[in-house]
């Protein structure tokens, strides 16, 4: 019991008791509940990720949306993607296939 009393007039009979009790509240709220710093630190990571990957697939679409549209009005790069992803050829034309190991 004498611990107790000297801890007390030691360290806490010198604070303030509102400042005792904002100290307290800013602790709880802080770490305690649903929006607690370290839970708000992986929401903010999480959104930051989620942004990225949403620019990544616009950039994405807007490549193949260009890829498309040249496909569609141009018909020597039609030819090109068609010899070059379906193998195809013309009637007096010979393919090699060349296979990377």
């Amino acid at each position: 019991m004498a611990r107790i009393k000297d801890f007390y007039n030691k360290y806490v009979s010198r604070l303030n008791v509102y400042w005792l009790v904002t100290i307290v509240a800013v602790i709880f709220t802080l770490t305690a509940g649903d929006s607690n710093l370290y839970k708000r630190y992986t929401y903010d990571e999480k959104i930051r990720s989620l942004e990225k990957e949403i620019k990544y697939y616009q950039d994405e679409i807007e490549v193949n949306s260009k890829k498309l549209n040249d496909l569609r009005t141009d018909k020597e790069g039609l030819e090109r993607f068609a010899r070059e992803e379906y193998f195809m050829k013309k009637p007096n034309e010979d393919i090699y296939l060349i296979k990377k190991k």
